[in-house]
């Protein structure tokens, strides 16, 4: 089997375990996070309706005014608190943390961290 199809399987697999225990509802959303070499993003979604209820990323023009690279640390902290702002204007101060497939270090912790800085509790 080819090295790709191994790795992808791997990832496949810890993401399927982590969303086994994390469901988001209206309440409590899940806070989703994909990542790029040059850019990350971070969703809440509520899975009961189907819907995601706020969203932000490096390449938002807020973000991309502060910081000029969207993979690095500072891009995650800036989309973390940009995320936040959104989901407690909102009304939405819970959420159910969901890393997929990544480690919890380096751009996803800083992310997460932001996020709780920012007023979301997970």
């Amino acid at each position: 089997m080819d090295q790709q199809k191994t790795k992808h399987r791997r990832q496949l697999r810890r993401s399927r375990h982590v969303r086994s225990k994390v469901k988001g509802t209206a309440e409590r959303p899940r806070l989703t996070v994909f990542r790029s070499s040059k850019h990350i993003y971070a969703q809440l979604i509520d899975d009961m309706a189907g819907a995601t209820l706020a969203a932000a990323s490096s390449q938002a023009k807020d973000v991309r005014a502060s910081v000029p690279y969207g993979g690095n640390i500072k891009a995650s902290q800036a989309v973390g608190k940009l995320l936040a702002q959104e989901a407690l204007a909102k009304g939405i101060k819970l959420a159910a943390f969901d890393r997929g497939h990544y480690r919890y270090h380096g751009r996803i912790k800083a992310l997460a961290d932001a996020a709780r800085e920012g007023g979301l509790k997970f």
